[in-house]
């Protein structure tokens, strides 16, 4: 894989140094460094990084960035050969200087600081237990682990409220060779750096839509940390409460793009702090679809909140010049609402023998 392979280093620009490094250990970071009152640093299995800072200190002169949260990004290439391939490009399209740890920072187009460094990533094995279910038998005389509190190992992704996510995307495929993901219709791009295989790296989320704390500023929203499962997900957020930190709002849930488990929780540092595990894995071999905003939010979520109530249509299609224009329709006995699709396009979509069977078989006389 070539260039940037995943988020080396947050940094926190806060109001109280020393609250939030009580909020992110009882969040489960491992804590390396606390100067009280002054900063922090958090040291992940991975080997990336979490800095907390005073505001004033962690934002860098002349950002567009309003608020707390992260102020600025690292992102981490495997090499020295990567890091100059990469910087000799990104300097075609905007000002890049190096500081004296070799650090190359930047602005995006949206006036957000980067920067980009060499990362020793390290590879993290998980051990999930094995799940039982009808006829398939994951554990026998074994019952499930037992956790304390949860215990992130990987910044898995970053997420920033913009004006035009889309021109966000097109700056970040154009100059740092970021994949396209997916695209949620009218609310924002998940895009992933080009040497990693997570779903996504960052996210832009539309900032004038219609929500608490989107008023069309550039704005952080949230960091994603990466757990081991479900387990761990909410033994972190059990363990949270019982500290006295606020619950989250929308509690557990499990997105339809990325397929990811969630918990959002509120945080002092700025935005929410997510819980993430279970998350789709992607190649260059990926076509990214296109999702109704409702549609991609959520397969399930604990707290139904009110703009998702209504059942969403089931609407997602191809992203258009990714592939020929083919559709696909997730399931043959939704209603009118799905896209416009023939069968054998719509089977096709479907990785079943069975499956496809199945689909023939079915009228679909009906569909638009």
């Amino acid at each position: 894989m070539r260039g940037i392979n995943g988020i080396e280093t947050v940094v926190y620009g806060v109001a109280d140094v020393d609250e939030c490094v009580r909020y992110f250990d009882d969040f489960g970071l491992p804590l390396t460094e606390h100067s009280s009152g002054a900063s922090a640093l958090f040291e992940l299995e991975q080997g990336c990084s979490v800095i907390i800072l005073p505001l004033a200190e962690a934002v860098v002169a002349a950002q567009r960035l309003e608020g707390f949260g992260v102020q600025q990004v690292i992102w981490g290439v495997p090499n020295q050969k990567q890091f100059d391939r990469v910087v000799d490009k990104l300097r075609r399209a905007t000002e890049v200087t190096i500081d004296e740890d070799g650090t190359a920072r930047f602005f995006d187009c949206d006036g957000i600081a980067m920067g980009i460094r060499i990362y020793a990533k390290q590879r993290i094995w998980g051990a999930p237990d094995p799940v039982n279910s009808f006829g398939n038998v994951g554990r026998m005389n074994q019952h499930r682990k037992w956790k304390l509190k949860a215990n992130p190992k990987t910044i898995e992704h970053v997420v920033y409220q913009v004006p035009d996510p889309q021109a966000s995307w097109e700056w970040y495929r154009d100059n740092l060779d970021f994949r396209l993901s997916d695209v949620q219709e009218g609310f924002g791009v998940f895009a992933r750096a080009p040497g990693t295989n997570e779903h996504h790296s960052i996210y832009w989320l539309k900032a004038d839509l219609p929500f608490p704390g989107l008023d069309g500023k550039v704005r952080f929203n949230h960091v994603n940390y990466g757990v081991e499962d479900l387990d761990e997900v909410m033994v972190g957020a059990n363990y949270m409460e019982r500290r006295g930190w606020q619950k989250s709002i929308w509690g557990l849930g499990r997105h339809r793009i990325a397929s990811s488990v969630f918990m959002y929780l509120p945080c002092p540092a700025g935005g929410d702090a997510e819980y993430g595990t279970d998350s789709d894995v992607l190649d260059d071999s990926w076509i990214p679809r296109t999702w109704n905003s409702r549609f991609g939010s959520m397969s399930f979520m604990h707290n139904l909140q009110p703009w998702i109530f209504d059942e969403a249509p089931w609407s997602v299609a191809y992203v258009d010049g990714a592939t020929p224009a083919r559709k696909t329709q997730p399931h043959a006995q939704q209603p009118s609402e799905v896209l416009p699709v023939s069968p054998t396009d719509a089977a096709g979509a479907l990785p079943n023998v069975a499956h496809k069977e199945a689909y023939h078989a079915q009228d679909t006389s009906g569909a638009k």
